[in-house]
């Protein structure tokens, strides 16, 4: 299954109930420095400055959450970095993409508990037109 999905209803949450689930509000995140603000919160970053590799290394251990299971939900996209280049945001989903594929290959016997990690978007025309001219794989529910 894709690690990104597009919901296109709130019904589609009911799927990830076992999930610890960390909501991102586009309308609050209309920047990449908006965005570092939210996620911090939502997922309770140590040590977090707003940066990129920053960001990658810490979704790479995620030590500090006790639930495997793990979403991003991603809510009202028609905003979310509206007012950044449109490349940011590719260079943002790519890496939260690679991220949650890297978590399936993480082997058995590391002393790293796995984790199992989910992009959910809520849907919108314009998540579907990036993600489909980017080709990032992704499933609507």
């Amino acid at each position: 299954m894709a690690n990104i999905i597009l919901l296109s209803s709130e019904q589609g949450l009911t799927n990830f109930k076992n999930y610890k689930l960390a909501q991102i509000d586009g309308t609050k995140t209309q920047t990449l420095s908006d965005f570092y603000n939210e996620i911090e919160k939502a997922l309770n970053l140590p040590d977090f400055e707003p940066d990129m590799d920053l960001l990658d290394g810490l979704l790479n251990d995620l030590s500090w959450i006790k639930q495997a299971n793990i979403a991003l939900y991603i809510t009202h996209f028609d905003a979310f970095l509206a007012r950044e280049k449109e490349r940011k945001m590719v260079e943002l989903l790519s890496l939260l993409d690679a991220t949650a594929e890297d978590w399936k290959w993480l082997d058995d016997d590391d002393d790293i508990p796995k984790k199992n990690i989910k992009i959910l978007i809520q849907h919108s025309e314009r998540a579907t037109a990036i993600l489909e001219k980017e080709e990032i794989a992704f499933v609507t529910m």
